[in-house]
């Protein structure tokens, strides 16, 4: 691995973590796959992945797609991979390029062709006919990515081979040898290594974690290795991760006696992960419910358990493609365990398959800022893990140290169908090369349902070092010309925060001081928020710290925007793009506030207002945005279709599983009209669907456009594409009733539903697009 030693911002891959220029380096990498995603809808949901503190995306290539026939390559539009690389990187963003050539990703017969399925040759071994085919896609792809890679200046850092093969590994060598014989050079080679999986030493093992899984059975309430996720441990695998595919498709099953895969010890290689569940899918048969907080906590636990490169699967959704053969989802009808939705691969993630921004883009970005701002240390940091066993009475805690300085975790944090208490009166003692240090320096309550990382022995500035802290570290900002730094934490909500500074240490600001053992202990006196700052200062220097509430934090962005890095505290979602912000909203009205600011914004979109508003105090410069077209338009609520002959159920695929109706004959349906002026003049038109039943299809005319099963979320449908359809014409919904002795499983917060189907709600969510410029960007605060 590793680029030539010559190389600026050269890239390596030590025993421990990954170094750039020289540094460690903590990558923070989420699965966009562009073939899935509308070309023109690229720069937004690259956008969003900056602004959400990512500084790589990954991506599939999947072979289907791009050779729906023998030697008929397709790389334009949606699959112009090059343009995608290309645009990645002008968003500032590396790119991992995950070439298959089996992919899986929830994809018909796992990326591969239907042609090559007919072929015959063994596929996925080193059989020279199958070599054979996979040189010619592999050199398509490899033609893509000249001059794109990051020793020639590009942004396409590492390559992943294959996908959740297991027992193959002079295969997956022999990919890895083909590939840079086709002249792709990169520093970083990857293969999957969960399952026991066995991976070449020419390839570095990643792993994954998420808080549930589809691909579980029906009578499964939670997988097995999914409460480990929750608790800090330094074992790397799960089994249970794509347990079902191994089986029904290559046979290797864990057997009572142990025999079969077992979790690989990989002490000796970075912790690394390609897959943390940004959310999850469903099939039919098994419909989960993550929510954004347990996305957020599974990921601390990782970085709190020893990763050093956080990688999701998905970051951002997208839709299942249609190809020669009829839609490319996994299905029984092609030999796998699962039926999943024909259309949307939406996933639950943190941006949606139309670019919906949720939740837990804004509690990862929380991470993904303190990653930005002091990665580089915590990725050279040890991992000790102490608390952490099945015992909900025990503390979970663990501490990542280098022996000088680090990072205390704890968690009362688990998933609603098995949540934790609270911890009462803790304190950890944390053991450095120079001595101990008590954090924090008084017990305090852990309530139920939180997860900490806080500081030990960070240094704030020249000489003044915060010993320990009961809030966490976001991130810090420059304070330009004569200006002190601004570093920003963010309490956790019913944990009074004390900060410890090393030494006589001069607070200005709502503190109340004492000394206590050479230290200064402040306890913050005001509700944590946008203006609780504390001015800090000794002879050798001095820092502003801004303490913020965990609603205000979830607003917080570190963005370049008109000239330089700012915080900007925003109502609504925003990125950066070649220097401007750029805002997407649902709503007619938002707050955006900067620090420091321009002297004033102006809004470069038609419809489109800013004007200065007091806004989040003194500290912040206010604006507020007027977009009167966006917003919600309801066309229809409170309706109970029925449907006249619902199929009964079946079973299929080599598990026996409950498969996905196909027959809509009897389904209810439901014809909606939708004005044209509800379409007209914003930048995308979300249908959104607010109901209970089985599986529901939105058609424009005879035309599927987007599927659903019913598993407590709200259903969208873009309707941008298809807007002069829908207004000449309307849309119709066909919807299956919900029957509770079918056996679906949901997750029990949303089980408790009748029989039947019902639709509270139907809107036209109109989300506008506004890019904002700086008027004067010269004065600054």
């Amino acid at each position: 691995m590793n680029d030539p030693v010559d190389s600026a911002d050269r890239v390596e891959v030590t025993s421990r973590y990954l170094q750039r220029g020289g540094r460690p380096w903590f990558p923070v990498t989420g699965e966009v796959h562009y073939a899935r995603i509308p070309r023109e809808r690229w720069s937004e949901v690259l956008g969003h992945a900056k602004a959400g503190g990512l500084d790589s995306v990954a991506t599939y290539v999947f072979w289907q797609a791009h050779e729906p026939a023998p030697g008929d390559f397709r790389w334009g539009e949606n699959l112009d991979l090059r343009a995608f690389v290309e645009l990645a990187g002008r968003h500032g963003l590396d790119v991992v390029v995950r070439m298959g050539p089996w992919a899986h990703g929830e994809a018909r017969y796992g990326g591969f062709p239907d042609w090559l399925v007919g072929r015959g040759v063994a596929t996925r071994t080193n059989d020279p006919a199958y070599l054979d085919l996979v040189r010619a896609f592999y050199g398509q792809a490899v033609a893509q990515l000249a001059g794109l890679t990051h020793a020639e200046g590009g942004p396409v850092v590492g390559v992943q081979i294959e996908n959740e093969l297991y027992d193959q590994p002079e295969h997956l060598a022999t990919l890895r040898t083909m590939a840079e014989g086709l002249g792709l050079r990169v520093p970083v080679w990857t293969a999957t290594g969960w399952g026991g999986a066995q991976v070449p030493p020419s390839l570095l093992p990643v792993y994954s974690a998420y808080a549930d899984g589809f691909w579980e059975d029906s009578d499964v309430e939670w997988p097995a290795f999914s409460p480990v996720h929750f608790r800090y441990s330094t074992v790397r695998d799960d089994l249970s991760v794509g347990a079902d595919l191994r089986e029904a498709l290559d046979g290797i099953v864990l057997d009572d006696d142990g025999s079969g895969p077992v979790p690989a010890d990989d002490d000796a290689l970075p912790y690394a992960t390609c897959e943390l569940g940004g959310g999850m899918h469903v099939a039919y048969h098994r419909r989960p419910l993550v929510t954004p907080r347990d996305v957020a906590a599974l990921a601390l636990a990782k970085v709190g358990s020893g990763s050093v490169w956080q990688g999701y699967y998905m970051y951002a959704g997208g839709t299942q493609r249609v190809g020669p053969h009829g839609t490319e989802q996994e299905s029984h009808a092609t030999g796998y365990p699962n039926d999943v939705p024909t259309r949307t691969y939406d996933f639950g993630a943190p941006v949606g398959e139309h670019g919906q921004v949720r939740a837990h883009h804004h509690l990862l970005r929380r991470q993904h800022l303190w990653l930005q701002a002091d990665g580089a240390a915590l990725a050279a940091m040890t991992t000790t893990v102490g608390g952490g066993s099945d015992d909900s009475a025990e503390l979970r805690w663990a501490v990542r140290s280098d022996g000088r300085r680090g990072y205390v975790f704890a968690t009362t944090y688990q998933p609603a169908r098995r949540p934790l208490p609270a911890q009462p009166g803790v304190q950890l003692e944390v053991g450095l090369d120079d001595g101990v240090v008590v954090v924090p320096s008084r017990p305090v309550d852990l309530p139920a349902g939180v997860s900490v990382a806080w500081p030990v022995r960070y240094p704030l500035a020249d000489g003044l070092v915060l010993r320990s802290a009961t809030a966490q570290l976001l991130t810090r900002i420059d304070g330009g010309s004569g200006g002190s730094d601004v570093v920003v934490l963010v309490a956790t909500d019913g944990v009074p925060v004390e900060l410890v500074l090393e030494g006589d240490v001069d607070a200005t600001g709502p503190v109340a001081a004492r000394r206590e053992d050479g230290t200064t202990v402040l306890d913050l006196t005001a509700t944590p928020g946008p203006d609780t700052m504390v001015g800090l200062r000794r002879a050798s220097g001095g820092v502003d710290v801004l303490v913020l509430d965990e609603a205000t934090a979830n607003r917080l962005y570190r963005l370049d925007v008109f000239g330089r890095e700012r915080l900007v505290l925003s109502d609504v979602p925003v990125f950066s793009l070649d220097g401007a912000l750029v805002a997407h909203t649902e709503h007619p009205r938002a707050t955006v506030s900067l620090l420091p600011a321009p002297a004033a914004l102006r809004a470069s979109t038609d419809g489109a207002d800013v004007a200065p508003t007091a806004g989040e105090g003194a500290l912040w410069t206010s604006w507020t945005l007027s977009v009167p077209g966006a917003g919600a338009r309801r066309v229809a609520a409170d309706l109970h279709p029925t449907a006249s002959a619902p199929p009964e159920p079946t079973t299929g695929g080599p598990m026996g599983r409950l498969s996905a109706p196909t027959d809509f004959s009897g389904a209810a349906r439901v014809r909606l009209d939708v004005p044209a002026d509800a379409l007209a003049g914003v930048d995308r038109a979300l249908l959104r669907v607010s109901w209970t039943g089985d599986v529901g299809r939105a058609l424009v005319g005879e035309h599927v456009v987007s599927d659903h099963f019913w598993h407590g979320r709200d259903w969208d449908v873009d309707l941008t594409p298809h807007r002069d359809a829908v207004a000449r014409d309307g849309l119709t919904l066909e919807l299956l009733p919900w029957r509770r002795d079918t056996g679906v499983w949901v997750d029990p917060s949303v089980r408790d539903i009748p029989d039947g189907i019902t639709v509270a709600a139907v809107d036209v969510v109109r989300v506008a697009r506004v890019v904002l410029t700086a008027e004067d960007p010269a004065p600054e605060r």
